[in-house]
């Protein structure tokens, strides 16, 4: 009787309630956790730590193929300076002046201002009436014109003839070059046309006590590939005025 009072005792104690995250013998964590980071350090050090080692990109667009050089400073030996100017109207006269080159070269340039003249002529028109016309425009006098002459004095040797109208460019403004040294004369002359002309040489080489004169104006020429022709600084040429009538 007391085994079975026991029995009945033990089976009225209801089993313990397990919890529906909780599994006997592992731990159950949520799912949806970080695991945490694990850092390991080893108990010997042998080395020091550092900075990361930062590379610097060159965001610099690479020149393809050529080289930028910076401009060479002008030499004081190549310094030109101004040892003749006139400003005229020549109707058929002129001037001339010598001058020893001893180093060349020498500069001459000038700026004219020519005789216009109004001319007149006659035209059909292309249209179906075919009338005819006078139209009158404005150009250069073809009388007018500068020349400048370089030659040798003692020989008579031209080493430079060039200008404005003739033979020559219609450039209102011009550099010429004269490449020959020796005992100079230049002549310049023209006929209905006025300008300036200016003629350059360096101090340095054609003058003994260079350094001790003073001279108005001086300045640096560029070289040019065609050092024995004349080159145009500027390419200003006649424009005709039309007018119908």
């Amino acid at each position: 009787m007391g085994i079975v009072a026991m029995l009945i005792i033990a089976g009225c104690v209801a089993p313990p309630t397990e919890s529906p995250n909780t599994v006997t013998g592992a731990t159950v964590t949520d799912a949806n956790a970080v695991p945490p980071v694990t850092t390991t350090t080893s108990a010997n050090v042998y080395v020091t730590e550092v900075t990361p080692y930062v590379t610097i990109i060159d965001e610099t667009t690479p020149t393809s193929g050529y080289s930028t050089f910076a401009a060479p400073t002008p030499l004081p030996e190549d310094r030109s300076c101004r040892i003749y100017t006139t400003t005229q109207t020549f109707l058929y006269n002129g001037t001339a002046f010598t001058f020893d080159l001893k180093n060349p070269p020498m500069y001459i340039n000038y700026s004219v201002i020519p005789t216009n003249v109004t001319e007149a002529k006659a035209y059909t028109s292309r249209y179906l009436s075919k009338a005819e016309g006078v139209v009158t425009y404005s150009t250069y006098d073809p009388q007018c014109y500068l020349e400048i002459t370089v030659r040798n004095k003692d020989t008579g040797e031209i080493y430079l003839q060039d200008g404005f109208g003739k033979d020559y460019s219609t450039y209102l403004d011009r550099n010429l070059k004269v490449l020959n040294a020796g005992d100079m004369l230049i002549e310049i002359k023209g006929n209905k046309i006025s300008g300036t002309i200016n003629v350059w040489a360096k101090p340095y080489g054609n003058f003994d006590n260079y350094e001790n004169m003073t001279f108005d104006t001086c300045t640096y020429f560029p070289t040019s590939p065609r050092d024995s022709t004349a080159y145009a600084w500027y390419t200003r040429s006649p424009t005709p005025t039309w007018t119908y009538s």
